[in-house]
C-alpha cells in the first residue's frame, strides 16, 4: 500500500505548506538575517537528491555551514563539526534549516510526511526492498525521524522508510506529524551516533546531515 488517497495527501501537503510559509515567514526573515550577519551570503543551500520514482529534484535548506567550508557532499551530521556556524548549529538542533523545504512541498517535489531524501550516490547501494522507498515522495519528516533519527543506523532508517511505504495513510501521517513536533522541540536524536551496522561517524558533517 502506498497511500490510500493520493489526492487527499496532496491537498493536505498544499494546505500545510502554505500555512507553514505564512506562519514562518517572519521567522524566515530573522533566520536569513542571522545567517548573513554571521557568515554573509549565500542564505540557502541546495542539492540534487532522489525523489519519487527515481526522479531527482533540487532540495532547498537554510545554509548551516561556513560558506568556504569544503566537503559539502554526502556526509553525516556529527556533534562537533567545526565547519558548522553558530547559527547553523541552532537551526539544525531545532530542524529550522529544513523550513525552505516547504517550497519543495508546495511545488510537489516533496510531501510533509515521507522518507527523508538521501543522496543520489547512495542509490546503487540499496537492495530491491530498500529501493521501494522511492515509490513515494520524500518527506519533511518520516517514520525514521520519530523512531530514532540520528540514533538509527542507515539500514534501520531504510527499513523504516519501506515500512512507511507499506503502511502509508492519512492517519499514519497525522501521527508522524504530531510525534515529529515532540522530537523537534525536545531536540531528540539530532546527532548521528552510528551511520551503518559496522561504521561509526568520524568527524563528518554537511548541510544535508544524516536524517
Amino acid at each position: 500500500m502506498i497511500t490510500k488517497d493520493p489526492l487527499l495527501k496532496r491537498a493536505f501537503d498544499i494546505f500545510l505548506s502554505l500555512l507553514g510559509l505564512t506562519v514562518f515567514f517572519p521567522l524566515g526573515i530573522i533566520i536569513s538575517l542571522a545567517i548573513y550577519l554571521e557568515d554573509q551570503w549565500p542564505i540557502f543551500f541546495s542539492l540534487d537528491l532522489p525523489g519519487k520514482d527515481d526522479n531527482s529534484f533540487r532540495c532547498l535548506k537554510f545554509r548551516t555551514m561556513k560558506h568556504l567550508a569544503e566537503g559539502k557532499h554526502e556526509m553525516v551530521f556529527w556533534e562537533n563539526d567545526p565547519r558548522v556556524t553558530k547559527v547553523g548549529r541552532f537551526l539544525r538542533e531545532y530542524s529550522l534549516d529544513e523550513l525552505p523545504q516547504l517550497f519543495n512541498i508546495l511545488k510537489g517535489d516533496m510531501s510533509v510526511v515521507g522518507p527523508r531524501p538521501l543522496y543520489l550516490t547512495q542509490m546503487p547501494e540499496w537492495n530491491e526492498r530498500q529501493k521501494r522507498r522511492l515509490r513515494v515522495k520524500p518527506g519533511l519528516t518520516g517514520l525514521a525521524q520519530i523512531q530514532g533519527r540520528g540514533g538509527l543506523t542507515r539500514e534501520e532508517k531504510l527499513e523504516l522508510d519501506v515500512k512507511y511505504v507499506e503502511t502509508a495513510g492519512f492517519l499514519t501521517d497525522m501521527k508522524i506529524i504530531l510525534a515529529s513536533v515532540t522530537r523537534v522541540f525536545g531536540r531528540r536524536g539530532v546527532y548521528e551516533k552510528k551511520y551503518s551496522q559496522t561504521e561509526y561517524t568520524r568527524g563528518m558533517g554537511n548541510d544535508f546531515h544524516g536524517e
